[in-house]
């Protein structure tokens, strides 16, 4: 945390990162009373695919800066015209310069609907939706609601653990009897987040208003982001330590700046207090899923669980590296694992003619 606050306070540029976001088109529309920031960058190709990317938390819009070029102009990033999508990159409520609920109400299933009323309003009438973190439980519950339009998801965040594996990593009781050694590396590797790592959760969870110190301390705030998961921070520790990795120092801090010009430090975190449904566990989604899985990510799930949770699986790779937060770590991998997960997508189904 000292090398980070020495490098924010002396060599640090947010004008920077102002101008790269600057860069690519946004907009503010109200939904249900409260304002929505977002990003909509189109495609220069005409049969690219609408694509709505969700981030989620400790990230933002941030995270999906270094995807947007290479997802809407294919051709000058190692790919085709036919992978090409129209961007569609929200910031969530209390985060970034969306609005900050002042009533309840706002949780992931009320921005799922939200997310399908900002594509209708947009005009796509045929889309797909992207996101790990929250954004992969918010295009889980988009699949299970299956707004008009929506013809698949790609998730890094799958919601497919099985509900009493769940069980017993929240409860600290024994893995289910029947699990193989695949689904025994999942349920360790859960309850050991569960049991060293989660706190964040369960506090943001409980009493989110409470931690209205970081929004008094940028310091404070970068430590309180940072510290989500074992891995990302020791990742996060490596690049502050001088080495090279994903991300870069100004990567790292251009989030955490964000956060604090925007002073969405507390109003972020509502979302865990909003939140009633399972970080992990199956949404019911009936449409088509893509599932890109990261070795470094909180869990990784087997494809037979995949297959469980998503009947319409199309999709499902594991990567050789990265983590939680893929898009921004590993952006070439990710951007190839979006066209390939949702490239079946593309063929528009022509109905069988009537017989006369």
């Amino acid at each position: 945390m000292r090398a980070l606050a020495g490098y924010w306070a002396t060599e640090y540029d947010w004008r920077r990162c102002e101008a790269r976001m600057n860069s690519f088109p946004q907009f503010l529309t109200e939904i249900d009373g409260l304002d929505i920031h977002f990003l909509h960058v189109r495609s220069k190709h005409e049969d690219a695919l609408p694509l709505l990317v969700c981030h989620g938390w400790p990230g933002s819009i941030v995270e999906q800066l270094k995807i947007i070029e290479p997802l809407t102009d294919p051709t000058a990033h190692g790919g085709q015209a036919s992978d090409a999508f129209h961007l569609v990159v929200p910031s969530m409520p209390g985060y970034g310069y969306s609005g900050k609920p002042s009533t309840p109400g706002w949780g992931p299933e009320h921005i799922a609907r939200a997310w399908a009323e900002l594509m209708k309003r947009l005009g796509y009438d045929r889309y797909a939706a992207q996101g790990g973190d929250w954004g992969g439980q918010i295009v889980d519950l988009m699949g299970a609601q299956a707004p008009e339009g929506l013809i698949g998801i790609h998730t890094n965040f799958p919601g497919a653990v099985r509900d009493d594996v769940t069980a017993a990593v929240v409860s600290g009781g024994p893995p289910p009897s029947d699990l193989d050694d695949e689904g025994t590396r999942l349920y360790e590797k859960l309850r050991d987040f569960w049991a060293t790592d989660v706190a964040y959760a369960l506090e943001m969870g409980t009493h989110p208003q409470s931690l209205y110190g970081i929004a008094d301390s940028p310091v404070g705030l970068a430590a309180w982001m940072l510290d989500h998961d074992s891995a990302s921070l020791a990742l996060i520790a490596r690049v502050f330590d001088g080495q090279s990795e994903g991300l870069s120092r100004d990567d790292v801090l251009d989030n955490i700046t964000h956060y604090w010009l925007t002073t969405t430090g507390v109003s972020s975190g509502r979302l865990y207090w909003e939140n009633k449904l399972s970080f992990f566990g199956p949404k019911g989604v009936s449409i088509p899923v893509a599932v890109s899985v990261f070795p470094d990510e909180l869990y990784q799930v087997p494809r037979s669980w995949a297959e469980r949770a998503y009947p319409k699986l199309i999709h499902y790779n594991r990567l050789p590296v990265g983590g939680h937060f893929a898009a921004w770590e590993q952006p070439d991998l990710f951007t190839e694992e979006v066209r390939a997960g949702l490239r079946s997508l593309r063929k528009v189904q022509v109905p069988e003619p009537r017989s006369s």
